[in-house]
């Protein structure tokens, strides 16, 4: 099974999904002060990146 440049930028825009929802579930839930205003932003900031990811399919 050979992955193409759009199968690995499919898998990228996944785990990039699943780590942003990570870092924002730690922010809300985990740490309540100041710091988790910083996990939610970066977590924010991997969707941004996953929905670049998405639209890089098939024009790379």
């Amino acid at each position: 099974m050979g992955m193409n440049k759009n199968t690995i930028l499919g898998w990228a825009t996944f785990i990039m999904i699943l780590m942003g929802l990570l870092l924002i579930a730690l922010g809300a839930f985990r740490y309540r002060d100041v710091s988790g205003w910083g996990f939610v932003a970066v977590g924010v900031g991997f969707f941004a990146n996953a929905w670049v990811f998405n639209a890089l399919k098939g024009r790379v």
